[in-house]
């Protein structure tokens, strides 16, 4: 019922240079029906697919040698610094707009990353540079000590955008932060300590929020995150149930499936782990359930249409609240919804945010109902930057660009098209094992081969990784074993930069299979 299946049946494709009179589209000649197996491919072309066009010119870089930066970074910069560093050869970034990014040398690169899924607008907006420019004039900072029209003013348009009751705000500077304060606040509340997550979740890098986090490469052999347990993730690709009729994408797996209409066996199993999880791992009554709508660094796992209003129910059932981590999902990135619980029916009684909150700028909030933050306020709790006026400008600015800009039915429509191209793309190579995701929040998650579905070795996810990046395009990794591209752009790319990308990637990983 739940078996993997391989799929050879796409077609060869070559690249091959675009006409000049036309940059923004790369063209594709189809071979004459050969399945695409290694003998089958034709020698990769030493042609790149042609950038679309960019009316912005940004200015001349003159400041400090790269050398001179990497000799900074190495010794001055946290060692940390050098170890998260991307590429072989990295990137020099100067300058950025929109959904553009300059290095110091001029070069030009579409951003599908956004600064990992943070650029929610576009680099430098117009109307968010401005809405910074005019604060900056006025009054960087004070504190909510003093009445300020700024904060008043964001939090009430934030608020707009919940469902009752979650209309209390907290604001503070980062997930991190924001998820920190939330097993705070669920802890006051319940009076219980215990809080279940799902593996595979990144929930921040603070020392409460680490515990909260599934995935080794974030842990430290230190104490963190007391009371925290991490059940099954119900990832229908990878886990050991799935099928091809699970999750709420325009793309589902290639795992075949034989359930009922409105019946979904892997959700059943799913939930009975959690279940399992309740009678063998935590008290009978837990303070917290912390989920994100799409896992984000865990490589935009999506879920059982279903899994997490049953979730909730249990949780509750155990006097637990549910909360739901928007920190990458929120601000119409998946498109259909504003948060990415509306996708899921359900109403979180918390929901953390950051990220696209600021289209970069250093904030993270907090919404929750007036019956939690009226336990939460049996002690002083005080935040110096959080909510400060600029901050607000620049968020209440977000606000009013995705609206006007149209930014949500933006995600919706050319993050579908991309979908659908890169499933074209799954279909032709044997080691693109899934694509999935809403909007523009997706996943390419590669394979030795489809049937097995063991992750690309790390050494051939960097060689296609960097191969992209030679051709000018920004995308990002993830999953426990970094085995998932991810692509989380600025959410104004437009389907002209989709067809750009769609011709970078397929020859990126037909070199790969070349040289393989």
């Amino acid at each position: 019922m739940y078996k993997a299946i391989s799929s050879l049946s796409g077609r060869c494709a070559a690249l091959t240079r675009g006409s000049c009179s036309m940059p923004c589209l790369a063209y594709f000649h189809r071979a004459s029906g050969a399945l695409c197996q290694k003998s089958a491919f034709k020698p990769p072309s030493t042609d790149v697919p042609e950038m679309p066009p960019c009316n912005f010119s940004p200015e001349k870089y003159t400041g400090m040698s790269k050398d001179r930066m990497i000799e900074i970074r190495r010794q001055n910069c946290n060692p940390m610094t050098m170890k998260v560093t991307y590429y072989k050869k990295p990137v020099f970034i100067h300058q950025g707009y929109m959904q553009w990014l300059w290095d110091v040398d001029g070069r030009r690169y579409l951003d599908l990353f956004a600064g990992v899924a943070t650029v929610s607008v576009g680099h430098c907006h117009p109307k968010v540079t401005a809405a910074a420019e005019q604060q900056l004039k006025k009054l960087w900072h004070t504190t909510s000590i003093y009445v300020y029209p700024t904060l008043h003013e964001y939090c009430e348009k934030l608020a707009s955008h919940f469902p009752d009751p979650l209309k209390v705000i907290y604001l503070t500077n980062s997930g991190s932060e924001s998820n920190d304060l939330a097993i705070l606040m669920a802890r006051l509340h319940t009076g219980n300590n215990d809080i279940i997550t799902l593996r595979g979740s990144y929930h921040g890098g603070s020392p409460q929020t680490i515990g909260l986090t599934s995935n080794a490469a974030y842990k430290y052999p230190v104490a963190s995150g007391f009371d925290s347990t991490n059940t099954m993730c119900p990832d229908v690709f990878r886990g050991p149930w799935g099928g091809s009729h699970c999750r709420d994408s325009p793309v589902q797996t290639i795992r075949e499936c034989t359930c009922a209409q409105g019946h979904c066996m892997a959700n059943e199993q799913y939930i009975a782990q959690l279940k399992e999880t309740f009678a063998t791992s935590v008290p009978n009554r837990i303070a917290a359930f912390f989920g994100e709508p799409i896992q984000g660094v865990g490589g935009a796992v999506q879920y059982p249409k279903n899994y997490l209003k049953d979730a909730y129910k249990l949780v509750r059932e155990r006097g637990g609240i549910c909360v739901a981590d928007e920190v990458q999902t929120g601000f119409g990135r998946t498109g259909s919804h504003f948060w990415g619980f509306q996708g899921h029916d359900v109403i979180p009684d918390m929901v953390t945010m950051a990220k696209g909150i600021g289209n970069g700028f250093p904030m993270g909030a907090v919404v929750t109902t007036p019956e939690i933050a009226a336990s939460f306020a049996k002690g002083l709790h005080f935040n110096t930057f959080g909510g400060n006026p600029l901050a607000c400008a620049v968020a209440s600015s977000v606000l009013d660009t995705i609206r006007e800009d149209d930014t949500q039915q933006n995600s919706l429509r050319v993050g579908t098209y991309l979908m659908t191209e890169l499933a074209k793309l799954r279909d032709k190579y044997e080691i693109i094992g899934d694509v999935r995701g809403k909007g523009l929040q997706i996943g390419v998650e590669m394979v030795r081969d489809k049937a097995s579905r063991d992750p690309l070795p790390p050494e051939a996810m960097a060689e296609i990784f960097e191969d992209v990046k030679d051709m000018g395009v920004l995308i990002g990794k993830g999953a426990i074993y970094g085995q998932t591209f991810r692509i989380k752009p600025p959410m104004c790319i437009t389907k002209e930069d989709v067809d750009f990308f769609m011709a970078v990637f397929d020859k990126s990983v037909h070199n790969y299979m070349e040289r393989r």
